[in-house]
């Protein structure tokens, strides 16, 4: 398992990949239905990525990981999404929550198998 360090170096790193690919191609990104769907999915992608970075900020800093690193995560995935087409603001809001509900399933089912094990020991 990757260090929160380095997991936070990753992800920082993806969001400025994604994010400057994202740039480059948004004309094309625009340019039809289906590509501006893809284009909020894209933006959907920074929102997970960016709430990896805080995830992992806040666990270096022993901070409590809550709304306000969501909330800001998708604000900036929002953002994001606004420059390629109004229409990307909403499919990356749609997408975001959809990604938001598989994390937070699988942190639950994580979390409980870590429960179970520490109190087998």
């Amino acid at each position: 398992m990757a260090s929160p360090g380095s997991s936070m170096l990753y992800s920082l790193l993806l969001f400025t990949v994604i994010l400057s690919l994202q740039q480059m191609y948004k004309a094309q990104l625009a340019s039809t239905e289906l590509f501006t769907i893809l284009g909020g999915f894209i933006s959907s992608l920074l929102f997970l990525v960016l709430l990896t970075f805080f995830g992992n900020y806040q666990e270096t800093c022993n901070m409590k990981t809550g709304w306000g690193a969501v909330i800001l995560a998708e604000a900036v995935a929002l953002i994001a999404a606004s420059t390629v087409h109004r229409v990307c603001i909403t499919t990356c809001f749609l997408f975001s929550a959809g990604i938001l509900y598989e994390v937070n399933k699988l942190s639950g089912t994580f979390l409980s198998k870590v429960e179970s094990k520490a109190r087998r020991h």
